[in-house]
């Protein structure tokens, strides 16, 4: 599959079919923290990437494939900004006519600032933008923004879709230690949340491997501490606690680097989203790395796997 992959375990959703409406990186950002890496094509320019017919031929096939997995949500976010792609309220509403797992757009918010998006996002189930700064020196640094996108307009962006959106708007926060998690910037953040009102607001840190190395992240008593300045709607995302789904595969290798191609996993992760046994996954990424298919590093204490780029 082009578009589609997974499920995938999620700490928040649970097992997440994710939907890519956009190429590789491409992005209205380059955050210091991404997984992915480097974005390729930094723009704002919203056009049909991907055709949505492609889109929608490809999830119909996997969902009518999938009577033995778990979905808990289909996620449009994957390997770049979705919100890019001019075609994702059709996308959305069609992925509604054909089943009734809720649907989440996982956005970095950057263009809630046009109207049209903002009604083209209705129809979605659950609505994640992230903020990671209030203040614009903290978001030219985080997230490495153009010139032409101000993080006061974002916010003022936000504050017009929660006003007009009546399902559940999840608010991510990246922190990073030495970075955006001083009091000064949590005051900014807080203020910002404040005039937003999402229902939830969802604590992060960078807990696969950043874009760039020198990246810390945040410990986990400071993370606790935070959350207690939010207040009562705030929630730290933990670590994600499914039951491992156990199926047969075809060409486990295949299954296994369709995975790693899209983000850094762990043996846990394949284990959980591919329904097999830990064990059985280390013996298949020893392979791998043999084959020097695949690379591993080490990030906040635990092994993560990518893809060798050719």
């Amino acid at each position: 599959m082009k578009y589609i992959f997974g499920p995938v375990p999620s700490r928040r959703l649970g097992f997440s079919l994710g939907v890519d409406t956009i190429p590789f990186k491409i992005c209205t950002l380059d955050c210091i923290y991404c997984q992915l890496g480097r974005t390729r094509c930094k723009t704002v320019k919203r056009e049909e990437y991907i055709p949505s017919s492609k889109i929608l031929a490809e999830l119909e096939e996997v969902l009518r494939s999938s009577n033995e997995r778990r979905i808990d949500y289909i996620t449009l976010s994957g390997s770049g900004e979705p919100t890019l792609n001019s075609k994702i309220g059709e996308i959305i509403r069609e992925i509604k006519k054909i089943t009734s797992i809720p649907v989440v757009v996982i956005t970095n918010g950057t263009l809630l600032t046009d109207r049209a998006l903002r009604e083209e996002l209705i129809s979605a189930d659950v609505v994640i933008p992230s903020l990671d700064a209030a203040t614009e020196e903290t978001f030219e640094r985080v997230n490495r923004a153009p010139l032409s996108l101000k993080i006061s307009k974002i916010i003022e962006g936000m504050m017009k879709f929660r006003k007009m959106y009546e399902e559940e708007l999840w608010l991510e926060v990246m922190l990073i230690e030495g970075v955006n998690e001083s009091e000064e910037e949590l005051t900014a953040l807080k203020t910002a949340t404040d005039k937003i009102k999402p229902d939830k607001i969802q604590l992060n840190t960078p807990r696969r491997p950043p874009c760039e190395d020198w990246v810390k992240v945040v410990s986990s008593e400071r993370l606790s501490q935070i959350k207690e300045f939010f207040g009562d709607n705030c929630e730290i995302i933990a670590e994600f606690k499914g039951k491992v789904e156990k199926r047969c595969l075809r060409d486990v290798e295949d299954e296994i680097l369709a995975l790693i191609s899209r983000r850094p996993v762990t043996s846990r992760d394949i284990s959980s989203s591919l329904g097999l046994d830990v064990g059985e996954v280390i013996k298949y990424m020893e392979n791998l790395k043999r084959e020097k298919k695949i690379s591993s590093k080490i990030h906040n204490g635990k092994t993560y796997f990518r893809i060798i780029e050719i």
